[in-house]
């Protein structure tokens, strides 16, 4: 959904006495909440999804339809709000990347530390909060038996080996497209950023799927890419 979107979901959340926070478009913490009230109101399923059940009982009677796009895979929006998100140089860490841990409650020293798993399991706490993560959210192998298999597609968690398959190291992001040699990832510590890279297809473990989301559907996207493999991901 739209940031625009968002803002008429939070709006009539407002209008029906279901505090969203501040309507400012963004899916927060407060409006996950109000859409959850609103849909334990209805007799819904109280997901925190704006899929086209709620989208249809909020705007029940509104002349002007309910926003066309639904809330299918917010945890990847919120990955892609928080592009452009890096490292800080030298001993401090970086405020936001220390929130994410505080709100997951990991016990994490710094920003040097790899944190490609501590953005996935942000992403997905944050959007889907009844949602099981990893034991050790911050290993990125754990992830290969997070929710449930799928086929690698828009929105998936996707894991990876990195220095050797047999190191047990890895590196874990979000799907956001494919070329003939490559997955691009939307990740995070690539290159000590949030960002997008294209990581080799010989490197590929696994593709799973949160089990209290809609059903997998993001579809394969098909890029050209081009440009280098990714190397620096830890």
């Amino acid at each position: 959904m739209t940031r625009q979107e968002w803002t008429r979901v939070q709006a009539r959340l407002h209008k029906l006495g279901f505090n969203p926070g501040p309507i400012d478009g963004l899916r927060g913490r407060l409006t996950l909440t109000a859409v959850r009230r609103f849909q334990r109101s209805r007799g819904l399923v109280a997901d925190g999804i704006a899929g086209p059940i709620t989208l249809a009982a909020l705007f029940e009677g509104q002349s002007a339809p309910p926003p066309a796009s639904i809330d299918a895979m917010p945890w990847f929006e919120e990955a892609q709000r928080l592009v452009g998100v890096t490292e800080t140089p030298g001993p401090a860490s970086t405020p936001t990347i220390m929130a994410m841990a505080e709100a997951l409650d990991i016990d994490y020293s710094g920003d040097d530390v790899p944190w490609c798993g501590l953005f996935v399991g942000h992403c997905i706490a944050a959007a889907l909060p009844d949602e099981g993560l990893p034991a050790v959210v911050l290993r990125a192998r754990a992830w290969e038996t997070f929710g449930q298999p799928c086929e690698p597609q828009v929105g998936a968690v996707m894991v990876f080996w990195r220095s050797s398959l047999a190191s047990g190291k890895g590196h874990v992001g979000f799907y956001a497209g494919e070329d003939a040699g490559a997955y691009l990832i939307l990740g995070g510590n690539q290159s000590d950023a949030v960002n997008t890279v294209r990581v080799g297809r010989d490197r590929f473990l696994a593709a799973r799927w949160p089990l209290t989301a809609l059903p997998p559907g993001g579809g394969t996207l098909l890029v050209d890419a081009g440009g280098a493999l990714s190397t620096n991901e830890a």
